[in-house]
């Protein structure tokens, strides 16, 4: 059984519009034998985006998602010292977003397929990183 990653937009969209995940995003997300993690990179991606007012959360705030993801047994990932001083291993390939290229990294690290719409993450399976949608 694989593990998996959230992208920012996957977590947000399986709490407040379920409807925009792929069919096989949600039948992982919604099957409880899989493990799926949310990474305080994106607690962080979407707090600051929350503080600019680039994200509007429906009647929520950035910490309350700390507890619905709990609540949907997503595990944290944290960032660790390591991946954060190899990080510069990462090619820049087409996706310049740091937020994005962080989650690429975590995933490609911790071997964790990441669930996520974005197809600029094509470029990094070369380096081993795996995608659903």
């Amino acid at each position: 059984m694989s593990d998996y990653l959230l992208d920012t937009h996957s977590f947000l969209w399986t709490v407040f519009n379920s409807k925009n995940l792929g069919s096989q995003a949600r039948s992982i997300i919604l099957d409880l034998d899989h493990v799926i993690y949310i990474s305080s990179i994106t607690f962080w991606e979407i707090s600051l985006k929350f503080s600019t007012g680039k994200l509007n959360l429906e009647n929520c705030t950035p910490e309350q998602l700390v507890s619905i993801a709990q609540q949907l047994n997503f595990k944290t990932l944290l960032l660790s010292p390591d991946e954060s001083a190899t990080f510069y291993r990462l090619p820049k390939q087409e996706h310049k977003d740091p937020f994005d290229r962080m989650l690429i990294w975590q995933a490609i690290s911790n071997d964790l397929i990441l669930i996520s719409k974005d197809s600029k993450f094509e470029s990094y399976r070369e380096y081993g990183l795996k995608t659903v949608w």
